[in-house]
C-alpha cells in the first residue's frame, strides 16, 4: 500500500538482493541523535528503517531495546516526538520507508486527542509508511486499521513459529507492506537461532501471499543475517545495533558506529550467490 515501501523492496526483490531493515529506539541513547544515526543506516546500506516507539512495558523486547526503551522515556521521549523526528529525517531523505514499531497504548493515549482519522494522517505527514503494533491484532484493529489504510499506512503483520495455519492465512490476508516472521519463540535480541528452522515457516507464508518476508530476532551480525536471508526476503536487525550505540560518546561516533555496522551486514548480504 505504501509507495515506498513497495517501491524499495520491490526494487530489491527484481534484483535478486536481500533486504536489511535496521531497528533502533527512537531517542536512544539520546533523542537529538536519532535523525542522524537514521540517516547513517541509509548511506550504510538500509532498505528500510524500523523505527521503536519506547514503551514502558513491552512484551516482545528483550532487555537492550527495554533499557534502550527506558532511556528514552526518561529524556521525554513520546510517540509525538517520535513523529516530529520521523519529519524532520524527511527534509533531507524522501524515499526511504519508516516503519514504526511500538505496542498500542502511545496510540490510543495520541487517538484519544483528535480519533483515529487524526491520527493517521499526523502519522502520514509526518512520513511514516507502516506501522507494527505488537499488541494490536487485526481483530481489534477497528477503526485504527480502517483510519491506516485510508491514509496509505501499511499495516505490517507479525508470524510467530506458533502460528497455526488458519491464524496464518487470515494474518497474511490482513498484512500490508510485508511480513515480519519471528525468527523463533521468544524476544528480542536472544541468541539462540537456528536459521535452517526459518525455511519452512517462510515458505508457508508465502504459500498465503507475495508480500515480502522479513525474518527479524535473534540476528545479530553479518553471517547470521546472511544465513537467515538464505530463507527470506531480508533481515532485520536490532539489539544488536541499540547495544553498539550505547557505547558512543556523542552524536557522530552513534552516526559512524551505526553506519559502520549496517555497511558490513549489506556487503554480506550483498555477496550472497
Amino acid at each position: 500500500m505504501s509507495g515506498r515501501i513497495d517501491t524499495a523492496l520491490g526494487a530489491r526483490r527484481q534484483a535478486g538482493g536481500k533486504a536489511l531493515v535496521p531497528f533502533i529506539t527512537a531517542g536512544d541513547p539520546e533523542p537529538g541523535w536519532t535523525v542522524d544515526i537514521m540517516h547513517a543506516l541509509v548511506a550504510g546500506g538500509a532498505d528500510l528503517i524500523e523505527l521503536g516507539v519506547p514503551f514502558s512495558d513491552p512484551m516482545a523486547d528483550g532487555p537492550v531495546i527495554q533499557v534502550a526503551s527506558e532511556r528514552a522515556i526518561a529524556r521525554g521521549v513520546t510517540l509525538s516526538s517520535v513523529l516530529d523526528m520521523v519529519a524532520d529525517f524527511r527534509r533531507d531523505d524522501p524515499d526511504t520507508p519508516v516503519i514504526l514499531m511500538g505496542y498500542l497504548n502511545p496510540v490510543e493515549r495520541l487517538c484519544q486527542a483528535g480519533g483515529e482519522q487524526a491520527f493517521a494522517e499526523r502519522v502520514r505527514d509526518a512520513g511514516v509508511d507502516g506501522l507494527l503494533l505488537v499488541d494490536c491484532p487485526p481483530e481489534e484493529g477497528g477503526a485504527l486499521h480502517q483510519a491506516m489504510a485510508g491514509a496509505a499506512i501499511d499495516n505490517i503483520i507479525l508470524v510467530a513459529p506458533t502460528t497455526d495455519p488458519q491464524r496464518l492465512e487470515k494474518l497474511c490476508a490482513a498484512a500490508n507492506g510485508f511480513i515480519y516472521y519471528v525468527s523463533f519463540k521468544g524476544i528480542t535480541g536472544a541468541s539462540r537461532l537456528d536459521s535452517a528452522a526459518v525455511a519452512e515457516p517462510v515458505s508457508r507464508i508465502r504459500a498465503h501471499s507475495e508480500l515480502p518476508v522479513m525474518a527479524g530476532f535473534g540476528i545479530s551480525d553479518a553471517a547470521s543475517a546472511v544465513a537467515v536471508a538464505e530463507h527470506a526476503d531480508g533481515v532485520v536487525i536490532g539489539s544488536a545495533l541499540v547495544r553498539l550505540l550505547e557505547t558512543a560518546d556523542d552524536a557522530e561516533e552513534a552516526s559512524r558506529l551505526a553506519g559502520d555496522f549496517v555497511a558490513s551486514v549489506r556487503r554480506a548480504l550483498d555477496n550472497i550467490g
